[in-house]
C-alpha cells in the first residue's frame, strides 16, 4: 500500500525515532533489544543503532574517540575536540542512517543520542549545554519522538557493567 501514496498525493508516513538513555549498566541495551524484537514480532521494521558509531564513518570516530580514552600514548583530546567529535559522528549518522529510515517509514531504535552529550560533555565535561546543543544543529533535523531514560544506582550500574550486564 504504501506506493499508492505518491499517486494519491498524500505523503509517506513518516517513521518514528526512538532513543534509549542512561549510564552505562543500566539495561538500556537490553531493553531497546527487548523493544525491537517487541516491535518486529509485530511486524514493524526496525533499525536497531547506537551512538556513538551507527555509520561506517561514525565508527571510525567512536573507535578515535575511545582510543583516546584507552590507549594511554593517544590521551590529551580536549573536552571540545570531543564534543565535536561526537557533534560530527552524529550529523552522519544522522544524514546516513536515521533519516533516510524514518523517510522509509521504519522505526529506529537508538542507544543514545544528544541529551547523552548533553549530560556528558556539556555537564560532565563542562562545556555548557548551549556549547552542546549549538554543535549539534546539524543533527536536530533527527529529533526523537520519545527517549527511555533508565536509572539506576551508580555501584549496581557499575557492577553490571564489569560484569557483562549481570
Amino acid at each position: 500500500m504504501a506506493s499508492l501514496f505518491p499517486l494519491l498525493g498524500v505523503a509517506r508516513p513518516r517513521g518514528a525515532f526512538i532513543t534509549f538513555e542512561g549510564t552505562d549498566g543500566c539495561g538500556k541495551s537490553t531493553q531497546m533489544a527487548l523493544a525491537g524484537d517487541w516491535l518486529e514480532a509485530r511486524g514493524w521494521e526496525v533499525v536497531r543503532t547506537r551512538e556513538p558509531g551507527g555509520c561506517q564513518l561514525s565508527e571510525r570516530i567512536r573507535a578515535l574517540v575511545l582510543a583516546d580514552a584507552r590507549d594511554e600514548n593517544a590521551r590529551g583530546m580536549t573536552a571540545e575536540c570531543e564534543a565535536l567529535l561526537f557533534a560530527a559522528s552524529r550529523a552522519q549518522h544522522v544524514h546516513d542512517v536515521i533519516l533516510p529510515a524514518l523517510e522509509a517509514g521504519k522505526i529506529v531504535l537508538c542507544d543514545r543520542f544528544l541529551d547523552s552529550s548533553i549530560v556528558y560533555q556539556g555537564f560532565g565535561r563542562e562545556l555548557g549545554e548551549d556549547f552542546i546543543r549549538q554543535i549539534n544543529v546539524p543533527a536536530e533535523r533527527a529529533r526523537p519522538d520519545a527517549t527511555f531514560l533508565y536509572r539506576i544506582d551508580a555501584e549496581a550500574a557499575l557492577t553490571r557493567a564489569t560484569n557483562g550486564g549481570h
